[in-house]
């Protein structure tokens, strides 16, 4: 389809909504995904075009709504029509929605694009086949200017970088853009294209990829490093123009690159004096950085109030097969350092990890929740999250479980399953698929409870008395808060767990693993 270059034109990227209510599901409707923001401030640069972002995550009351309460994708284009639709694919989970517009898309005349991980390999063909006339085959800034051109009638089609699409029923891939090296050729984020959106908290990052070479990951590759002067003019901006003061660095291991990371630390700290406000950050860090007290102390002044670690698992035998080189005394004591510098820790575990062929692990389910249990206690952790091994296109973790032949079958266990939430693959002698569903709910159970209101009212009370018996303001004031903060993100998670677990009772999901137990193992044996 080609247009009148004479006429400005309208790109919609739609960040699709979770299949369920899920952990994830508090937090989202108070950010956003990134990299739809940058794809959209790329587009609004390119002559001709505009380009907004609807995150059925993050919708308010005030955007149109279909009868199940989602986005009403017919009304927001009648409002403001668009020409080109694209999908962001970074969740597995959420393809069955991504198709499902595409579709509603299509039938309006629409041109649609995907873009993000899931749509990456084998999963390509099948993207095609549902709706999805191109699919942009890694970052998306450069190559979506050079399609939309080709759309136009600007360039040939086969001369884009990076794309995919069916001609004559097979898959044509257009030779792969390189990475992206120079990002300050880039234009910055540009949130206000996110429409009918409330954020509090905004992702910004400098680092792109990641060297750690997990078996379960779909991040891969040498570090791509920005400039320390790029992420603070993100952040400096962000205060500057939307009064912004909470910021999630989503890079997958901050501290890479020290004496940059140092640099920027040292930015922002100097900013936050110079312009009289206090900043909240929030980064995902590897946990032998905690070795580095000059970096620590960076952090903290820098206004970096929470840490994310990926702990994984206290079982030997699962850090093992994850590839991890550290043992749980270990780790407990990297994390009193993070404690002891005054870092919230949000803990990051797989449950039920299964182990390579060569590796025999015949620990029970109780046992194993219990090592959890008592690693979680230990650690003193402010927030935790528990989650089953999601076999994800395209990493180590499917090819061995598919290798092994023991992936549920996917005409029953769809993609909208992969959040995390629930067993996909026929688990490790002598555990059972509901064994691991139901300890990976009661980790969380156990760690989020409802009795943590009542330490509120009590922790607001004590107040008067602990100042009173420390005789120092500041010092009962810090302690006082961090367990108040603790006490209500117990109390808070216990409300997200209790309407997750009821929404879980309620799903499909426990009736499939029945049936599937019925028709015998070989039916588990199935590749997905």
């Amino acid at each position: 389809m080609f247009w009148d270059v004479a006429k400005r034109r309208r790109m919609r990227i739609i960040v699709p909504a979770y299949p369920a209510f899920n952990v994830y599901s508090h937090v989202a409707n108070k950010t956003t995904a990134l990299g739809p923001v940058c794809v959209a401030s790329s587009i609004a640069e390119l002559g001709g075009w505009d380009a907004e972002v609807i995150d059925e995550n993050n919708y308010r009351r005030y955007g149109p709504r279909d009868e199940k309460g989602l986005p009403d994708h017919a009304a927001l284009q009648g409002a403001r029509p668009a020409q080109v639709v694209g999908f962001y694919g970074g969740l597995t989970s959420t393809a069955p929605r991504i198709y499902e517009l595409a579709r509603a898309y299509k039938k309006m005349g629409l041109v649609t694009v995907g873009g993000g991980q899931h749509f990456a390999g084998e999963n390509l063909r099948e993207a095609l086949e549902h709706n999805l006339d191109y699919v942009v085959l890694g970052e998306g800034e450069e190559t979506i200017q050079e399609l939309l051109r080709a759309l136009e009638g600007r360039l040939d089609l086969d001369a884009v970088k990076g794309i995919a699409f069916l001609r004559n029923g097979e898959v044509v891939c257009t030779p792969l853009r390189p990475p992206l090296t120079d990002f300050d050729k880039l234009p910055m984020p540009n949130f206000s294209l996110v429409r009918y959106a409330k954020i509090k908290i905004y992702p910004v990052s400098r680092i792109r990829g990641c060297g750690m070479n997990c078996e379960f990951c779909t991040v891969k590759g040498k570090p791509r490093c920005a400039t320390p002067e790029r992420l603070f003019e993100q952040i400096s901006f962000l205060l500057e123009t939307r009064d912004a003061r909470h910021f999630f660095i989503v890079d997958d291991l901050f501290g890479q690159e020290r004496a940059e990371t140092l640099r920027f630390c040292r930015l922002v700290r100097d900013y936050q004096k110079q312009v009289g406000r206090a900043l909240d950050l929030m980064v995902q860090i590897r946990l032998d950085k905690a070795k580095d007290t000059e970096l620590l102390t960076a952090m903290r002044e820098a206004g970096i109030s929470t840490v994310a670690i990926g702990f994984e698992s206290p079982v030997p035998e699962e850090l093992q097969a994850m590839n991890k080189h550290l043992n749980a005394k270990e780790m407990l004591a990297l994390t009193r350092i993070y404690h002891r510098a005054g870092f919230l820790i949000h803990g990051m575990f797989i449950f039920g990890y299964p182990m390579q062929e060569t590796v025999e692990l015949k620990t029970p389910v109780a046992e194993r929740v219990k090592l959890y249990e008592r690693f979680i206690r230990r650690a003193r952790l402010d927030t935790v999250q528990v989650l089953l091994p999601i076999p994800l296109p395209g990493t180590e973790l499917r090819e061995r479980l598919e290798r092994q032949g023991r992936l549920f079958p996917a005409e029953e266990f769809g993609w909208e399953y992969y959040d995390g939430n629930f067993p996909l693959f026929e688990p490790d002698p002598p555990f059972t698929a509901e064994e691991l569903q139901n300890a990976a709910q009661r980790l969380m159970g156990r760690f989020y409870r409802f009795g943590y209101m009542f330490l509120i009212g009590v922790n607001i009370l004590s107040f008067p008395l602990l100042v009173f018996f420390l005789r120092n303001l500041r010092l009962g004031w810090g302690l006082w808060y961090r367990r108040w903060y603790d006490y209500k993100l117990r109390f808070g998670g216990w409300l997200i767990i209790r309407r997750w677990t009821k929404d879980f009772a309620q799903g499909q999901f426990g009736k499939k693993l029945q049936k599937l137990k019925k028709t015998g193992p070989s039916r588990g044996r199935e590749t997905a």
